[in-house]
């Protein structure tokens, strides 16, 4: 079974005060602010996989030199919708199943999400209505959905370690089959950093 899937990137434009904010002691913020472009760069360099199509949604923007890349990448660079993450998540949702049998909703904050990660989340929704790729924190960093229920997105504490278990509760009552995809680890705080090094980021406040 072949599915027409979209895949939508939901990302701030780096600016003091985002959750970069939260590195600023270890990098301070240009350092913090430059980690977090490179983490959204990372992600408009994946290759197109076979998408029906990539939306950047951008939030707070404008920035000129990520909806440069992005466009380089072919992706079509959009301002977010307004209301809290839920309610923008839903909106992106809804647009994205209008046209296609499935979308997946990712963030940038996850450095080791890659092409791979991706087509196990496309190749689960073949089989499931819901996929999902936990995070360590008790949060996620991917949702895939073949179908939408404002109840996935109402009155769960985003940004807690308890996004992920209520919106799994939320897919039971739907009944909707669903799956998780392998563990994976979000930038957020100094204790992630020496991962990131690890990776091959440049650190540092200069």
């Amino acid at each position: 079974m072949n599915l027409s899937i979209s895949l939508h990137l939901l990302a701030r434009s780096p600016q003091a005060g985002g959750l970069e904010s939260r590195l600023v002691p270890a990098l301070g913020e240009e350092g913090a602010l430059r980690l977090q472009r490179q983490l959204v760069a990372r992600v408009l360099n994946l290759p197109p996989m076979g998408f029906s199509e990539r939306i950047f949604w951008l939030e707070d923007g404008p920035d000129e030199s990520l909806e440069a890349l992005a466009e380089e990448n072919d992706w079509m660079v959009v301002g977010q919708p307004v209301g809290d993450l839920g309610e923008r998540m839903r909106r992106i949702a809804v647009l994205g199943l209008a046209e296609n049998d499935a979308v997946v909703l990712i963030d940038h904050f996850c450095p080791i999400l890659d092409a791979n990660y991706l087509a196990e989340a496309c190749e689960a929704l073949v089989e499931h209505q819901a996929v999902l790729g936990p995070t360590e924190d008790g949060r996620y960093v991917l949702l895939g959905l073949r179908r939408v229920d404002p109840r996935l997105f109402e009155s769960i504490p985003w940004g807690s370690n308890q996004v992920l278990a209520l919106t799994c509760e939320r897919l039971q009552q739907l009944d909707w089959r669903h799956g998780l995809l392998p563990t994976v680890w979000m930038v957020d705080c100094p204790e992630h950093l020496p991962r990131l090094a690890r990776l091959g980021y440049k650190l540092g406040a200069t």
